[in-house]
């Protein structure tokens, strides 16, 4: 998910009465929230590295218990040192080491639990494996979310300053609310995958080649009651669309994805370091060559033409 959304919901645990727990706890929840996302550097590298990059090492196991331990230690040497310097703040609570602790880690699981909901992946056992996990629940940036979790922060705050005793419940609906949202949006992307999955194998004849083709429901922006709809069998590839109450549907049009063992695509990027990195990451690849014999590979999860452009890559001839 988006940073704005990883920082709202270290807020809302705050609001929800974790932040009485221990001096800099509010500050603790929300960068550990964002934490996991230190491997933000790999953009600067160039090229598609930064996608054999993300979501790995830093969403993996051993990051999940290193990377708390270490915010952990730098918030208590923070507020040593204002107290040296005679700048701690009075009205700051006293610092607990292990509430401290406890939030620096709950703060940071929140981000891969986040993360693994949407369709870009992540890998959960890095360095132990590379598989990729999706989700296929919410788009990584979903407005709905944004309003719920922004909600709950604000009026929690303003009944806090008010003075009443009921603050932490604003918080606590928000977050209440956002999990059933969440819940609902799986189902409904499972329902959506497994009614399309049904119109691909009876439309194309399916159960001799491949019984059982790759089918994803992509989230869309706002629309949380609709899916895009991507598939593909060895050889061939689809598009299609999901709707609450109108149920799937398949576009017309297939064709080759070239991904298939006859195809050789993958051997023939073998030499290129920016494709390797791009088929790593990729679910769904499909290769065309252009006129001048380069081979373009993008994914069909990001085919269309706003982010097209920023998951393909161009493989010249060997």
């Amino acid at each position: 998910m988006d940073n704005l959304t990883h920082s709202l919901a270290g807020a809302v645990l705050g609001q929800m009465g974790l932040k009485r727990k221990t001096g800099l706890a509010m500050p603790t929840l929300i960068i550990a929230a964002n934490l996991p996302d230190i491997d933000a550097v790999a953009t600067l590298l160039g090229g598609h590295q930064h996608l054999a990059i993300r979501r790995g090492i830093t969403h993996g196991p051993i990051a999940m218990l290193v990377l708390p331990i270490i915010l952990w230690a730098i918030m208590i040497g923070y507020d040593r040192w204002q107290t040296r310097r005679g700048t701690r703040p009075e009205k700051r609570l006293p610092v607990h080491v292990g509430w401290l602790l406890a939030l620096a880690y709950i703060g940071t699981l929140s981000h891969p639990a986040l993360d693994w909901l949407n369709n870009y992946g992540i890998r959960l056992l890095e360095p132990f494996s590379s598989q990729w996990f999706y989700g296929d629940t919410l788009f990584i940036i979903d407005i709905w979310v944004w309003i719920a979790l922004i909600a709950g922060v604000w009026i929690s705050r303003r009944r806090e300053k008010g003075g009443r005793s009921d603050w932490r419940g604003p918080a606590k609906a928000a977050f209440g609310a956002i999990a059933l949202y969440i819940i609902a949006n799986g189902l409904l992307s499972a329902h959506a995958e497994n009614a399309a999955r049904n119109l691909v194998i009876a439309r194309y004849d399916l159960t001799a080649t491949m019984p059982d083709p790759l089918v994803v429901a992509n989230a869309v922006p706002i629309a949380f009651w609709k899916r895009e709809i991507a598939w593909r069998d060895a050889y061939e590839m689809g598009k299609g669309g999901y709707a609450l109450g109108r149920g799937a549907w398949l576009d017309p049009e297939i064709r080759k994805h070239g991904m298939d063992s006859l195809s050789g695509v993958a051997k023939s990027v073998a030499h290129d370091s920016d494709g390797r990195d791009f088929l790593f990451w990729a679910r769904m690849p499909f290769a065309e060559k252009d006129a001048q014999g380069r081979i373009i590979i993008r994914d069909q999860r990001f085919d269309n033409r706003v982010v097209r452009n920023n998951f393909e890559v161009i493989v010249p001839p060997k």
